[in-house]
């Protein structure tokens, strides 16, 4: 199984200036994403709130906007099968790595990471590219800030689709969390991440794409990101970001936009966070809701197509 090596000499840093102070940073070498199986695309950057980030378009630039964003451990690579096939139905496709993953800056440090940080960068990066009537895709760590960026700025997104995520308040975590957090903290300091996205995918992936998924963090100087993310998510109500999350959960409790949730039957981790937001959400009631039967946690890895095909439908008949 590869991994990604152990610490060794410290790479460059770079000193980046964001309303937080001034944050250590490291940048992954250009090298290191050539050749990726499956992955072609060409990178694009913007600076927000002083970093760096990464993100994929792809697309009509006139099309409609669809934004897909990523969890913990992935990056744009987890679209790579979705992207062509959205463009090439028309559609403006966007898919950014969060600071700390993929081609994005990495912060050095794990506690220059928090909940509300990435929310405040995720809506800045919104803004920045000017985006207006979007879809969102969000899973995993996609969900817990794209729901919150959703709420924070309504009049840019139509239509929501959640796939195995949600929006935790400390008191609504599913039991199969604590079991993923368990396995995570016995692996040791740093995130399995190609043992974690095999045990997330009934696919078997082969071993250029778990390494493409090891690209971005050349040793663990760049791990921060993946490391601390799982401790980041509110388990407890006096957690940061319980307490907001609850007055977002209120927001949506009004949305009345469409809202749709896809899920895999197989996902042990978030698999059962639809039930919520089926009850909960009003722009959720009367849409063609999926669980799809052979799809595990990473749902883009297993069932690419039935989320394009849910994607497209979505859009046109909303």
């Amino acid at each position: 199984m590869p991994t990604t090596a152990a610490s060794g000499e410290k790479p460059e840093t770079f000193w980046s200036y964001t309303k937080y102070g001034t944050l250590e940073t490291v940048r992954t070498p250009d090298e290191r994403f050539n050749n990726l199986s499956g992955y072609s695309f060409s990178p694009n950057y913007i600076t927000v709130d002083g970093l760096r980030m990464h993100y994929v378009d792809e697309g009509p630039k006139d099309g409609e906007v669809i934004l897909l964003l990523h969890g913990e451990p992935t990056w744009a690579y987890l679209y790579r099968k979705m992207i062509p096939a959205l463009a090439d139905r028309g559609y403006r496709v966007i898919a950014p790595d969060l600071i700390g993953f993929g081609r994005s800056d990495k912060l050095l440090n794990k506690s220059d990471h928090s909940y509300a940080r990435h929310v405040v960068w995720m809506k800045e990066f919104v803004k920045a590219m000017k985006l207006k009537k979007i879809t969102l895709f969000v899973q995993d760590w996609g969900s817990y800030i794209g729901l919150r960026v959703a709420a924070g700025l309504k009049g840019r997104f139509d239509r929501v689709l959640l796939s195995n995520g949600g929006l935790p308040t400390g008191e609504n975590t599913p039991l199969g969390f604590y079991a993923f957090k368990f396995s995570v903290d016995l692996a040791g300091e740093h995130f399995p991440i190609a043992e974690i996205m095999q045990v997330g995918t009934v696919s078997i992936l082969k071993k250029d794409e778990l390494l493409a998924y090891l690209a971005p963090y050349p040793n663990t100087y760049y791990t921060a990101g993946p490391d601390v993310f799982d401790d980041l998510v509110p388990t407890s109500p006096d957690m940061a970001g319980a307490t907001k999350n609850k007055e977002v959960w209120k927001i949506y409790e009004n949305w009345h936009k469409p809202f749709l949730t896809v899920f895999g039957k197989l996902d042990l981790v978030l698999g059962t966070l639809f039930k919520e937001f089926k009850e909960r959400v009003p722009g959720a009631q009367g849409q063609q809701h999926d669980i799809i039967p052979f799809a595990s946690h990473f749902i883009q890895e297993d069932a690419p197509n039935d989320l394009v095909n849910h994607l497209d439908n979505f859009i046109k008949n909303n």
